[in-house]
């Protein structure tokens, strides 16, 4: 008669491993990549070799010389790092920041907390803040871009983001009708399609939803923390340009320009630094779409998905620890 043994869990077990969840979304970012090297150029190629590589570099010296423990750089998690914080960066960022923004991403908040899966922190994002921080303007000059293969449709180098440009021109007095009929402002198909300044990986909402979906049906993200990010702040854009349309944009406005697509879809998801359970997910998209719409709408920066995520990303425990699921069995106290 042979034995039953009960180990420990986990008990069900699936084909996925750490390296073909990360190559998975690897995968997904390529049409964003695609786009931006269409619009960008060769310094979007650029941008995206650096941070690959100075990425994958850095934890490869941390983790050799100072941890001194197993080699993880074929796992993909540094080349998944690095393309999402080339995502956020302008093209023209120079390289050399681009290196130190890496440096932050993978020594501070990733190997200082352990490596891969004890980051509480979305590593990209921690990067990104630093180097907004640390070089502001570099950080806020977006390249106007020049899609390959057609004329160069204005003779600016840089250019104001659609958001900057909202923002700008409502608090010099001028009305949402107003900007938005402005030859400046990118028009719905532009911000749609990828036509405008802004982060590499922000720029078309396209091709970031292409993504997303590859994502939830290779079942690597769950959909309910981009959808309760994405319709929280659908919900309050929509009630405060039904209050007063002459200062508030409407919705799609907001959903189609600045970092939200990215931020939704790629960051937000992050398995480490985002709750568990279902209902804490959706608790997660809330807050971060509530944060994001107060500082797009009364904040002083145009843009606050990064700091609505990485906010989150610290009350991720409290939030575990509010929606954990049900014992089964006696608890003995």
């Amino acid at each position: 008669m042979s034995k039953l043994i009960v180990s420990g869990s986990p008990h069900v077990h699936g084909d996925e491993s750490v390296k073909s969840i990360m190559f998975t979304v690897v995968l997904a970012m390529v049409p964003a990549m695609l786009v931006s090297v269409y619009f960008f150029g060769f310094n979007a190629l650029r941008v995206l070799l650096i941070a690959v590589a100075s990425a994958v570099f850095f934890e490869w010296v941390i983790q050799k010389y100072i941890i001194k423990g197993p080699l993880t750089i074929n796992d993909g998690s540094a080349i998944v790092a690095g393309i999402l914080l080339g995502f956020n960066v302008p093209s023209g960022v120079p390289a050399w920041m681009l290196i130190a923004g890496s440096l932050v991403m993978i020594g501070v908040a990733k190997m200082s907390f352990g490596g891969l899966g004890k980051n509480p922190f979305n590593p990209a994002l921690v990067g990104r803040v630093f180097m907004l921080i640390s070089f502001p303007v570099e950080m806020t000059s977006w390249p106007v871009p020049k899609p390959l293969f057609a004329p160069a449709i204005t003779d600016a180098i840089t250019g104001p983001t659609a958001l900057g440009l909202m923002k700008e021109g409502v608090a010099a007095g001028k009305t949402v009708e107003q900007m938005l009929a402005s030859g400046e402002m990118p028009q719905y198909m532009e911000r749609f399609i990828g036509q405008m300044g802004g982060s590499l990986g922000e720029i078309s909402a396209l091709a970031l939803l292409l993504g997303g979906l590859y994502m939830v049906w290779k079942k690597v993200i769950d959909w309910q923390i981009p959808v309760a990010i994405l319709l929280t702040v659908a919900a309050i854009a929509g009630i405060m340009h039904l209050v007063d349309p002459q200062h508030y944009v409407e919705p799609v406005f907001h959903l189609f320009s600045g970092g939200l697509m990215l931020g939704a879809v790629f960051m937000a998801t992050d398995m480490v630094s985002s709750p568990m359970n279902m209902n804490g997910k959706i608790v997660y998209g809330i807050g971060i779409g509530l944060i994001t719409i107060i500082i797009r709408l009364w904040g002083a920066y145009p843009e606050g998905i990064s700091f609505a995520i990485l906010i989150m990303n610290a009350l991720t425990p409290l939030i575990n620890n509010a929606f954990k699921p049900k014992r089964f069995g006696l608890v003995r106290k």
